[in-house]
């Protein structure tokens, strides 16, 4: 299992698409411990291209703020797992905790409401 998080500085960024990097964790599956850590530049924000790259470079799992629900969809038809509301601590800390079974998790942070309606983009 590949576990990605999107990051900002030290700490995990509370939008996927927003970030300056991401936070790779290689997690050796039979004691569920971190065995490797690494830190990526994505590729520019696109509509569909994280998605893509995040499968490429092995994820299995994306812990995030946010993210909406036109990402989701892309990200669950290549079986990645999406992990919503997760709390804007270091990225080591949160994967620990999914880990454990113990990440304090909420709704997502995003909101990218209805276009069509005079709803906007917001993300907290």
């Amino acid at each position: 299992m590949i576990i990605a998080i999107p990051t900002n500085g030290n700490l995990l960024s509370q939008h996927f698409g927003r970030c300056r990097t991401y936070t790779f964790f290689d997690i050796d599956g039979e004691n569920r411990e971190i065995s490797a850590e690494r830190t990526e530049v994505p590729p520019v924000h696109e509509p569909g291209v994280l998605p893509a790259w995040i499968a490429e470079m092995g994820g299995s799992v994306v812990i995030t703020g946010g993210m909406g629900p036109r990402a989701i969809q892309l990200f669950e038809q290549r079986g990645i797992q999406i992990v919503l509301g997760a709390p804007n601590v270091s990225p080591r800390e949160a994967a620990e905790a999914f880990l454990a079974g113990n990440l304090q998790t909420g709704d997502s942070s995003c909101n990218h409401g209805d276009h069509e309606n005079g709803g906007g983009h917001h993300c907290r």
